[in-house]
């Protein structure tokens, strides 16, 4: 529950056997990736995604994550959004790799700025989660 008050409503709440199967049989499917593991001695802990944009935002991808919370404070996430960063401007061809978060998640904030990204904007009640009207934060990198 954790994990699922930060992220988007497409993760699935209670999180189940067959949402994961249902993720990676999806996650396989695309060429090149656009959904990779976070790994920790060998075992998977997490997932990083990009979701490319169309149209005429078609040069940017909106990053998603998450990591299991034993792992969390560990310094693991920074280095996995760079990874991902670099590789989704240099696979996808992007100028922008962009993030959206609630505005009282501190913890991927810090991992954002680290990761070399810069807040770009607040955005005023403009999601809703688990019953609450939230705030976010828009933070993007540039190619």
């Amino acid at each position: 529950r954790d994990i699922w008050l930060m992220v988007r409503d497409r993760f699935p709440h209670p999180y189940t056997l067959r949402h994961a199967q249902e993720f990676i049989a999806d996650a396989g499917t695309r060429v090149p990736p656009t959904n990779l593991a976070i790994t920790v001695d060998g075992r998977a802990v997490g997932s990083i995604s990009l979701f490319l944009q169309t149209d005429i935002e078609r040069v940017s991808g909106e990053l998603g994550y998450w990591l299991g919370k034993p792992y969390w404070g560990r310094g693991i996430m920074a280095p996995a959004v760079q990874a991902m960063t670099a590789y989704a401007i240099r696979m996808f061809s992007l100028t922008r790799v962009f993030a959206i978060l609630a505005s009282h998640n501190i913890g991927s904030m810090r991992v954002l700025e680290k990761a070399g990204f810069v807040r770009e904007g607040f955005m005023k009640q403009s999601s809703i989660k688990d019953g609450d009207v939230q705030d976010q934060y828009l933070y993007g990198f540039y190619a």
